[in-house]
């Protein structure tokens, strides 16, 4: 069976398979695989699966583009290849052709100990909290392998749990968020606790352990 492994930064987030003839890709709730990102547009792409088992993908006019093996699709729609990589956004996603469905339904997510993740009650006390302006104080969870913050159209990071910690990368903002008075940079940087990011005018500490 067709599958599609989705990762950011190297991080597997969610794996799904084919198993309908339109399996669509956007930002709005409704699509089959939903990606909170402001780079990715409300109807992104779309995976066409034919009787032969072959799957073509189609960009839908989207704002960004999407790539195929770092090429942007030009109108043309190209029958994907066994471990080809479609790039949205910072969203990498691979096409295995005949991979095995295990136990992943259509749209699940992977659970996280299957990605070498401790549980939720150990990621659960990972935390950012607002050190600046009105919500000075507020402390907000980091629960998922890969958690978004920031303003959309502005600035936007991932921090991300892998088996050796924590990482944040930028996704939206380019040079501008900052970490304990340094850019980010473009590649994911490691974070400890007490570390301070800058983001859009707002200074958060990320915390970790109780």
């Amino acid at each position: 069976m067709p599958q599609l492994v989705l990762s950011i930064d190297g991080v597997e987030i969610k794996r799904v398979n084919l198993q309908k003839e339109r399996t669509t890709l956007g930002r709005k709730p409704s699509n089959d695989i939903a990606l909170a990102d402001m780079v990715i547009s409300g109807e992104h792409c779309v995976f066409e699966l034919d009787g032969a088992g072959q799957v073509v993908l189609k960009d839908l006019d989207s704002t960004n583009g999407t790539y195929l093996n770092g090429k942007m699709l030009h109108g043309e729609h190209p029958r994907l290849k066994d471990h080809d990589v479609v790039g949205v956004g910072r969203i990498r996603i691979q096409f295995l052709k005949a991979a095995d469905p295990g136990d992943f339904g259509k749209t699940s997510s992977m659970p996280l100990e299957d990605l070498g993740f401790p549980d939720h009650t150990v990621v659960g006390r990972a935390r950012l909290r607002v050190l600046s302006g009105s919500s000075a104080g507020l402390e907000m969870p980091v629960v998922k392998a890969v958690t978004t913050f920031g303003k959309p159209g502005i600035a936007i990071v991932a921090i991300s749990h892998r088996r050796h910690g924590y990482y944040v990368a930028v996704i939206e903002g380019g040079a501008g968020p900052m970490l304990n008075g340094q850019s980010i940079g473009p590649d994911a940087v490691p974070l400890s606790s007490h570390d301070e990011l800058e983001l859009a005018g707002t200074r958060l500490q990320f915390i970790l352990g109780d």
